[in-house]
């Protein structure tokens, strides 16, 4: 199974750490949404989305590119994302990527979220939050998400 992950990593590059890892797994280019053609994403039997979470929402430029892109029958997906606090609660950070995802015309077939350094706002006037995250474990799980992915959906290749 052919596979890419669309990653957004802007702060501290947090989201492409564990895109990479992700990517080593599933044997799977990381770009940038400014860097692929949407048309090129149909060449692809799965599709990772990820970013840091901005005030509780994916960065702008990847919910653009996922916006942007034609509504037709498309293959699997996931949504993955760092931020300083966990997606859980009635306002899952990772719900409206889901949507939107659905909408366009691909199955999403898993989430993954890990906590990350974070330095926005009030943050950054006591140094930050989640300093040295992801870690090792982090990143870990990251592997293990991707190893479980692979084996669901036989992306190998």
């Amino acid at each position: 199974m052919k596979a890419i992950i669309v990653c957004t990593s802007v702060s501290h590059g947090n989201t492409k750490k564990i895109a990479d890892v992700m990517g080593q797994v599933l044997q799977a280019r990381v770009v940038d949404p400014q860097h692929i053609d949407a048309a090129e994403l149909a060449g692809y039997d799965l599709v990772g989305f990820g970013s840091g979470i901005f005030l509780g929402s994916f960065h702008a430029e990847l919910r653009e590119f996922v916006e942007s892109l034609p509504q037709e029958p498309r293959r699997a997906a996931f949504v993955f994302a760092s931020s300083g606090f966990p997606d859980a609660g009635m306002q899952r950070f990772s719900r409206p990527m889901i949507h939107l995802l659905e909408q366009k015309g691909f199955e999403v077939a898993d989430t993954f979220s890990c906590r990350a350094f974070d330095t926005y706002a009030p943050f950054k006037l006591v140094g930050g939050i989640r300093k040295g995250r992801p870690d090792a474990t982090d990143l870990e799980a990251a592997r293990t998400f991707a190893e479980g992915l692979r084996v669901r959906l036989g992306a190998t290749r």
